[in-house]
């Protein structure tokens, strides 16, 4: 197995004394106009080939990580107002958080899941309640914005979904995690229980989650690097920890309706409907779909689809 690689211990990106990188005016590496959002790292950036060994050690075992490619980088680009602002925000947040926890802000990277429009709009807006993680099951860690350590990438991965072309989509962020408590498993909280916690994990000596709460989140969390990959042999796990097969929606549905009555069906395929007018995002849909059908049921026709 790969060793695992945190970007926040790679001594090769250029950063402050407090840990928030220093972002490079683009070079001939890389590709913007200063009315681009994003720049376009290529490889033999020095970001680039960083993040780069990052997400692929952390995919685990060499079969995964050697059938992985890594099609895009995209940097929030430097040249833009907001962003600059954005950045002077986040430094002062970042001093401010270290002054109230005897020095230490605690900064690290961390992947935000998401589908591309998503991805795109938290890049471009920033987080809004619509990113909120309120999932009502036991595997949830409190309410707010939920992110995955960097050395953790194939835990990040597997929560992709592939888009219309076949593609993945991952969001690099720079958060404050300040001084964490620890979250449940289960857990509805939404806030610091006490002034003297700035965030939460789902284990203070092994976080594999990082959460932020929505009072905070777009001052300590700052998006950076959009990675857009393609991996063949990776598998979905949902949220309930079963591995599944790829099976298309329209596929599910057709199978799902052998197996629910009228009623409950009519419920999934309402929301069915919005998702395909791109009404909702596909995470709403598959909340909607595991609410409604139960995760049993799901699980049993994806296996019986992959058999055939």
């Amino acid at each position: 197995m790969a060793a695992q690689v945190e970007i926040n211990d790679q001594p090769s990106i250029t950063e402050l004394d407090n840990g928030e990188i220093l972002d490079p005016l683009p070079d001939a590496s890389s590709s913007s106009s200063a009315t681009d959002s994003t720049i376009l790292l290529r490889e033999g950036n020095q970001e680039h080939d960083v993040i780069t060994t990052c997400f692929l050690s952390g995919l685990g075992p060499p079969t995964l990580a050697n059938a992985t490619t890594i099609v895009t980088i995209r940097k929030k680009s430097p040249n833009t107002i907001t962003t600059r602002a954005k950045h002077l925000a986040f430094r002062i947040f970042t001093e401010a958080t270290a002054r109230k926890n005897g020095g230490d802000p605690n900064v690290r990277y961390a992947w935000y899941v998401g589908s591309r429009e998503r991805i795109e709009r938290i890049v471009t807006h920033g987080f809004s309640s619509r990113e909120i993680d309120d999932d009502s099951s036991s595997s949830s860690h409190g309410i707010g914005i939920h992110l995955v350590p960097s050395k953790f990438s194939l835990s990040a991965a597997e929560a992709t979904e592939e888009d219309e072309e076949g593609l993945r989509h991952l969001l690099l962020c720079r958060l404050i995690l300040g001084k964490p408590e620890e979250i449940v498993s289960g857990s509805k909280q939404a806030y610091p229980s006490s002034v003297e916690f700035d965030s939460g994990v789902d284990d203070l000596h092994n976080p594999r989650k990082y959460i932020i709460w929505t009072s905070t989140m777009n001052s300590y969390i700052l998006p950076t690097y959009i990675v857009t990959f393609k991996s063949p042999r990776l598998t979905v796990i949902s949220r309930c920890g079963r591995i599944s097969p790829r099976v298309s929606f329209a596929a599910l549905m057709s199978m799902l309706a052998k197996s629910m009555d009228a009623s409950r069906m009519n419920l999934i395929m309402r929301t069915y409907d919005d998702f395909r007018k791109r009404k909702i995002q596909r995470d709403q849909l598959v909340r909607k779909m595991r609410e409604v059908a139960g995760d049993n049921l799901l699980a049993h026709i994806i296996k019986n689809k992959a058999r055939v």
